[in-house]
């Protein structure tokens, strides 16, 4: 899996605004295919944002700019031509809080990905997409006699589930998660977490965490920010035993965040 050579995604001097706030200061990092990158530090860190410019969430809040340069595949994520939506089929979102449509069922909102982006499919090969995101997501066995269920019937830790499982069924080539695991129980994170294990040999998965030893299990690669600054981007057994910067040690050994 540990493949650095085989970058997707290659950022280079990224810095962002909120009106004269700067979180982000030339970032530069690239990202492998078919790693875990989790993105850690304290409250406050740019993380979130970080993960948000890589898919244009921000592209409609007001008062942010970037500057700076995201190369996904060969294509500028920020050019005049890429069609924001287009490109969040290919760099899906997993947010904090599982987000199930309420009014959709359990199949409908893993369906529902496939036909806002416009993929229309004969009904039985739909059913069978949504079978395999789900399957992916390793929900299937506990929903599959259930699919007409609203969404929103599901515990937290399986509506969860279902968003990833929506997010994996346009198939898209990078996975963003944005501490999906926060709001959930022990067994519940336990599941996700092997969950993330799982599709890291398939897909190239960004995760923020504020959960050290989360980031430490899942993570091929961790990256450290600290006041919108990338400190530190090494490999995960690196990054815990022996940091190149004092600050990551630091941090890692509780002195401070």
């Amino acid at each position: 899996m540990e493949n650095m050579n085989n970058d997707v995604l290659k950022i280079s001097g990224l810095s962002a605004w909120f009106g004269s706030n700067q979180v982000l200061r030339n970032i530069a990092m690239n990202i492998g295919r078919n790693t875990v990158t989790s993105i850690m530090g304290p409250s406050g860190c740019g993380k979130s944002t970080f993960i948000r410019c890589i898919n244009r969430m921000h592209d409609l809040t007001p008062g942010f700019r970037l500057s700076g340069s995201l190369v996904y595949e060969g294509t500028d994520i920020y050019g005049e031509r890429v069609d924001p939506v287009a490109l969040r089929r290919k760099i899906g979102m997993v947010f904090q809080q599982p987000n199930p449509f309420p009014r959709m069922s359990i199949f409908e909102n893993v369906a529902v990905g496939l036909k806002l982006n416009g993929m229309k499919m004969p009904k039985s090969e739909l059913a069978g997409r949504v079978e395999k995101s789900l399957r992916m997501a390793a929900l299937w066995n506990e929903a599959k006699d259930h699919l007409s269920r609203p969404g929103t019937s599901l515990s937290g830790g399986q509506q969860q589930r279902l968003c990833i499982a929506r997010a994996l069924a346009v198939e898209p080539g990078i996975l963003l998660m944005d501490e999906p695991c926060s709001a959930l129980d022990p067994v519940s994170t336990g599941k996700i977490e092997e969950l993330i294990e799982d599709l890291g040999e398939k897909y190239t998965i960004v995760v923020v965490t504020h959960n050290m030893q989360q980031a430490a299990r899942i993570s091929d690669f961790v990256a450290f920010f600290l006041m919108g600054d990338l400190i530190e981007l090494d490999r995960s057994a690196k990054i815990f035993t022996n940091p190149s910067d004092k600050r990551t040690e630091e941090y890692i050994t509780g002195r401070f965040g």
